[in-house]
């Protein structure tokens, strides 16, 4: 399983890096946006900055339970389905956070609670769909969220995660 996750994340870094290639030029609906993230893991705020038409960095600061993740992304960005308003976003960052006592992780079929506290440090990744609703400044997104956690593990997960933000 480990390694068909692998080989999974080898080939579609090597098909968006050939899309990307091929993408017309994008101009975001948008510079600056901040909303709500929800995660499997984290639910909090997140904000995104447009560097340039293409590129924007995201930031996240996440709550969950006995804990809080900071996560930061550096995003390529591309119009999606050839369609005003749909952005295809992926790209890489990480995390660091904590979880005190009584957090509760469960793993592989593995369950483990925290009795002391514990530092999270790893790196993630996102692959993502985002809308900007025509005539309003309403962006919704919906993405994959992978990441490693290298100082409770090592272990990989991949947690879904939904996004609403107001735009600027």
């Amino acid at each position: 399983m480990k390694k068909a996750v692998f080989y999974l994340l080898i080939v579609s870094t090597f098909l968006l890096i050939d899309v990307r290639s091929k993408a017309q030029e994008y101009k975001p609906n948008y510079q600056f946006a901040a909303g709500l993230k929800f995660g499997g893991y984290e639910n909090g705020l997140s904000g995104k900055y447009f560097m340039t038409d293409n590129t924007s960095l995201e930031a996240e600061l996440g709550f969950r339970s006995h804990g809080l993740v900071i996560t930061g992304l550096y995003e390529f960005n591309q119009k999606a389905f050839d369609v005003e308003g749909f952005r295809f976003y992926y790209g890489f960052g990480a995390h660091v956070g904590g979880v005190g006592p009584g957090y509760y992780r469960r793993f592989n079929g593995d369950s483990e609670l925290y009795v002391n506290n514990q530092i999270l440090l790893g790196a993630d990744g996102v692959l993502g769909l985002e809308y900007v609703i025509p005539k309003s400044p309403i962006a919704v997104s919906v993405d994959l969220d992978p990441r490693i956690e290298l100082a409770t593990g090592p272990f990989f997960d991949i947690a879904p995660g939904l996004g609403i933000k107001y735009c600027f």
